[in-house]
């Protein structure tokens, strides 16, 4: 099917360019015409006062965590894991995932987002999830050496790539998602490894999100767990470590040597008082940095434009530099940036050839006048309300900021009946 996007301001080539075109036929975007011909497509998109973007991408999330939303706040990381999550987690059954999975979509769609990296349990639903809305996502089944299933989580991990890696027309792929140093002795990280290596498959980890974490890691291991994952072979499967805060420079070379994708997660990170990761120095050590929200338990929502204004603002309060992360920079964290770090080769700049995701910003509201500079309202201005429309692999998923593949009433319904039914479950 052939679509065309007129007369809309396009950011492409580190520029904004109005007055362009969009055309693409079927997932790729295959021109930008001056004088299209307006009969030779199938469907006309009218650009005018819009933005065109990259879709967003969402590097780090617990998808399913949205059915924690409130439920535990205002607590130290270990203490909110070991007595709220990890025991409610243990009620979680694959209805429940479903539902909150959905959910969490559909907020990310509402926000922008086409692409997403998830971490979780009860896999298959969220894979299902992923096809039924038309979301693209970077999907793996979150382990853990330390639990009694920890094998079992293994096969999960293996038989999950082998029956939904590159499904839904390619918009899912998938990652082996061991959850953290702390959670995973090396004798099982090794197993990993070796998986990864079997399947051909990138891993999705946490590293240094907290002071203590990596702490307790060097008394344990006597290095940091940068150097840990380096050691056991973590790295060179090809890497997307999600947080970094707690990185001192040998941990960053490190990182840059083995090309290691940072998931930034500033939301999540302030809200559990984990501190700021470095992003400024990651980027001038030319890492891989794309932007997070983590689950929506520990953030609590998940607006990926209010990650970029977070990233945009925190660090040149506490750099004291204020050309530490520029707009534009702020803008390829959301992107370009977001992208790579899934992976993707065709996904992040809207070029010939590309994915056609796309989101298309309205640029009316009173925040966006006067209008001197568009990049610099998107990164400082805009908020997530003013996207229009979504599109992923040349399918409109929001328009006019209405969803066109989700029941939203539905979905709401079935958050709040399944959330229900867990608490009916909890002491």
């Amino acid at each position: 099917m052939k679509k065309l996007i007129t007369n809309v301001a396009l950011y492409q080539d580190h520029s904004i360019k109005e007055g362009k075109n969009i055309a693409f036929t079927d997932d790729r975007i295959t021109d930008f015409p001056d004088h299209p011909d307006r009969t030779a497509y199938d469907e006309i998109i009218d650009g005018n006062r819009m933005l065109a973007m990259p879709g967003f991408v969402n590097t780090h999330n617990h998808i399913a965590m949205t059915v924690f939303r409130s439920y535990a706040d205002d607590m130290q990381l270990m203490d909110w894991l070991m007595q709220k999550i990890w025991p409610a987690e243990a009620k979680l059954d694959s209805d429940i995932v479903y539902a909150h999975t959905m959910l969490g979509i559909a907020e990310m769609i509402r926000c922008g987002t086409t692409s997403f990296a998830d971490m979780y349990f009860f896999m298959n639903d969220v894979a299902r999830a992923v096809e039924t809305s038309g979301i693209r996502a970077a999907l793996c089944r979150g382990v853990t050496g330390i639990t009694p299933n920890a094998q079992e989580a293994l096969a999960e991990s293996k038989e999950f790539y082998h029956t939904w890696h590159k499904k839904a027309d390619g918009r899912i792929t998938v990652m082996l998602g061991p959850h953290a140093p702390y959670t995973c002795p090396p004798d099982y990280l090794r197993q990993v490894v070796d998986l990864a290596h079997e399947l051909g498959a990138e891993i999705h980890i946490h590293l240094s999100e907290t002071k203590g974490e990596v702490q307790d890691i060097k008394e344990q291991y006597h290095k940091s767990p940068i150097a840990l994952a380096d050691e056991l072979g973590i790295l060179d499967c090809g890497c997307l470590a999600a947080h970094c805060v707690w990185v001192d420079e040998d941990d960053l070379n490190i990182m840059a040597r083995k090309h290691v994708r940072v998931a930034h997660n500033p939301g999540s990170n302030f809200k559990l008082a984990g501190g700021i990761a470095p992003l400024g120095e990651m980027l001038k050590k030319g890492i891989t940095v794309g932007l997070g929200t983590d689950g929506a338990s520990s953030n609590n929502n998940l607006d990926i434009v209010e990650e970029m204004h977070l990233a945009a603002l925190v660090h040149k309060a506490n750099t004291l530099d204020p050309l530490v992360i520029p707009a534009e920079t702020a803008l390829q964290l959301l992107t370009e940036g977001g992208a790579k770090c899934l992976g993707y080769t065709d996904v992040g700049k809207l070029e010939k050839g590309y994915k056609a995701d796309i989101t298309l910003i309205d640029r009316e509201g009173l925040h966006w006048y006067p209008k001197h500079n568009t990049m610099s309202l998107f990164a400082y201005s805009a908020n997530s309300f003013d996207v229009d429309t979504v599109i992923v692999d040349g399918k409109t998923l929001l328009r006019h900021k209405a969803f066109t593949t989700i029941d939203i009433e539905k979905v709401k319904a079935e958050a709040e009946r399944t959330k229900e039914k867990l608490l009916s479950q909890l002491d």
